[in-house]
């Protein structure tokens, strides 16, 4: 018996599937599915599903529901539909959630069940995929995050002088990706039937959605053989993988336009830094490019930055030129106005009249949950004024929730002004970084 925890053994694992690939760039993996329900990967894939939560699909199942009938029963059960081979997806749940750029986004949330697969999936070809992966690609993969790419893009600008910005925006991309081009990107490395198959099976899975008491199931990605649905854990994976594809075919362009150019690439978000004078030929090449892989450039939201005369926002920054303290220009990053605008709904929200049933301690809690989760992301460059507005706005609505909630009149600044919020109420404070500086490094 194993004194190793799952963590460890699944470690081990992928370390040695990643070395692998990486020494061979040619080889393909022909069995791997053993590996997928190995019980070390099944637990760890549980583990990992259940600290990132959500809700239950289509099925209704959730992680308590689970728990409460017996985890290890469950993940022997299916264990064992892995290993005879009757492992069959269930319908994705289909849910809307609001864009930034407005309108709305549909999520196809699989089942808790698919979910554990999926990841079980992802522990065995992350490794493996993640040597083929380039390094303009930084979302979704281990050691890199979205403030690594903005500080990359920053780092362009500065110091080599790459000032002209395609700031490209692809129509729906995770929705559009062809499936037998992805399949083909996947097969390049994997040769395990039954990896195919079921990564082929998730791909067209049925969609189901409820319109109050009714289910309506729908298969768009079957007949129209596109798209990886955003909310299920193999996506991220699958889209950076075709994205692969775009980034391979640029190292095949005009010397001259590769070697004055640097794309920064996070999930479906990608800037092309280019050195004046090209960015005109770079953004044709770009859409070209785009049209050979079956993806589609959205003309509206596509567009030449110039710097430093222009802007452009990336992963919710605003980039361009700022102020130092001394009246100095440079060029940086600071929070865009678009994420100062959705923190400032969402505060709304948990602050309105619905809750207030509630308990303050609980609507503090999540005030404050959102505020930190913000100000963790937004702390690079300039953010003091952006804290400031942030924390009056708060305030604010704070006050007036309180009013409402003890049916005081007013808007509540004088009943429970800041010092009662932010002292024995425990309202967190969005505070500038100490080391914050307005020039953000690469």
């Amino acid at each position: 018996m194993s004194l190793q925890t799952p963590a460890v053994s699944v470690r081990k694992l992928q370390t040695a599937l990643h070395a692998k690939a990486k020494a061979d760039p040619a080889y393909r993996f022909y069995s791997l599915w053993d590996k997928v329900f190995r019980e070390d990967v099944l637990r760890e894939s549980w583990r990992r599903c259940r600290a990132n939560g959500g809700a239950a699909g289509a099925d209704g199942v959730g992680f308590e529901e689970i728990e409460f009938g017996g985890l290890d029963r469950w993940l022997g059960n299916l264990q064992q539909e892995l290993r005879v081979g009757q492992y069959r997806p269930q319908p994705l749940l289909r849910v809307w959630i609001p864009k930034s750029s407005g309108g709305q986004r549909p999520l196809g949330i699989p089942t808790i069940r698919d979910r554990v697969v999926q990841a079980a999936i992802i522990v065995v070809l992350g490794p493996v995929f993640e040597a083929d992966l380039l390094e303009e690609q930084y979302g979704f993969r281990p050691g890199r995050d979205a403030k690594m790419a903005l500080r990359q893009v920053v780092h362009q600008l500065q110091r080599r002088r790459r000032t002209e910005i395609v700031d490209a925006d692809l129509s729906d991309y995770f929705n559009t990706i062809p499936h037998g081009a992805l399949m083909k990107c996947v097969a390049r490395r994997v040769a395990d039937g039954r990896i195919l198959s079921v990564v082929k099976q998730w791909l067209t899975a049925p969609v189901v959605e409820r319109t109050g008491r009714t289910l309506r199931q729908s298969n768009e990605a079957r007949r129209t053989r596109r798209g990886t649905p955003q909310g299920g854990v193999v996506s991220p994976l699958l889209a950076n993988l075709y994205f692969r594809r775009f980034l391979l075919g640029w190292q095949r362009v005009r010397p001259e336009v590769r070697q004055a150019t640097a794309i920064v690439n996070y999930a479906d978000d990608f800037v092309i830094c280019c050195v004046p004078g090209f960015g005109s030929e770079a953004m044709a090449t770009m859409r070209a490019l785009m049209v050979r892989i079956g993806l589609q450039v959205n003309d509206r939201k596509t567009r030449l930055a110039r710097l430093p005369e222009d802007r452009f926002d990336f992963l919710g920054y605003a980039v361009g030129r700022f102020y130092s303290k001394d009246g100095k220009p440079y060029l940086g990053t600071a929070p865009s106005k678009k994420a100062i605008q959705r923190v400032m709904r969402r505060i709304h929200d948990e602050t309105s009249r619905r809750w207030l049933g509630k308990t303050i301690e609980s609507r503090i809690a999540e005030v404050n949950s959102v505020l930190r989760g913000w100000c963790g992301y937004f702390n690079q460059g300039p953010v003091r004024d952006a804290y400031e507005k942030l924390a009056w706005y708060t305030q604010r609505r704070l006050q007036r929730w309180l009013a409402r909630k003890h049916k005081k009149p007013g808007s509540g600044s004088r009943q429970y002004p800041h010092e009662l919020l932010y002292g024995k109420l425990g309202l967190y404070r969005p505070t500038v970084p100490a080391r914050s500086s307005p020039r953000a490094k690469a």
